[in-house]
């Protein structure tokens, strides 16, 4: 008998009170463009750098929903509520569906940290893809020196299972303004279904949305 599996995600927008996740648009070409050039996304990501309005093109009409339709995650722009403006990224990738493992990476933009919307959309995708999608476990990978990243790891539950050596290229940069690559090591993080039970409570304790909503 053949198996038959789905091996795509589905095209969806999850809300939070705060926050609405959903597929990128021609709209959010500037907001994107001026996110990936910031300073925190230069050194920590391999994107591009500088990275230019033809760039977030790309990524916005090819790049990020060929994710999807090719089967190996899926991107979701970060949106505030009410104002509807671009605050982040969450991405799944490397999605293994035999074993319904993937792995998150996230962006967010300089104007929107320390409002915990970072937190609060990787969890968001993390219930979603628990609860909707039937996976089993949710991989995070951060840079050691990356403590924002880490701190994000750690809110929603994540547990710490070593270290990955001199396994990333960050930048640093240079006195005459420019960037240089350094290896640095790779922290790895998962998160398990298990893992979300009391986690929404304690997020909404200390002042977080909740992640019910999602169609």
């Amino acid at each position: 008998m053949e198996l038959r599996m789905t091996t795509t995600f589905p095209d969806v927008s999850i809300s939070t009170e705060r926050l609405v996740l959903r597929p990128f648009e021609e709209a959010d070409i500037q907001a994107h463009t001026e996110m990936m050039n910031d300073e925190m996304v230069t050194a920590w990501t391999s994107v591009p750098h500088p990275y230019t309005a033809a760039d977030s093109e790309a990524w916005i009409r090819r790049i990020a929903p060929a994710e999807r339709t090719e089967g190996r995650g899926i991107v979701l722009a970060v949106t505030e509520f009410l104002t509807q403006r671009l605050v982040g990224i969450v991405q799944l990738k490397n999605t293994d569906w035999r074993t319904l493992a993937t792995e998150a990476a996230y962006v967010t933009a300089p104007w929107a940290r320390g409002e915990g919307y970072a937190t609060e959309s990787v969890l968001a995708v993390a219930q979603w893809l628990f609860r909707d999608q039937r996976f089993e476990r949710l991989e995070l990978r951060t840079a050691a020196d990356n403590t924002a990243s880490q701190q994000v790891a750690q809110k929603i539950g994540s547990i710490s299972e070593g270290v990955l050596r001199n396994a990333w290229i960050a930048r640093t940069q240079t006195e005459d303004g420019g960037w240089a690559d350094i290896r640095t090591d790779l922290i790895v993080w998962s998160l398990l279904p298990e893992d979300l039970e009391g986690v929404s409570d304690h997020m909404a304790d200390a002042g977080y949305a909740s992640f019910t909503d999602w169609n």
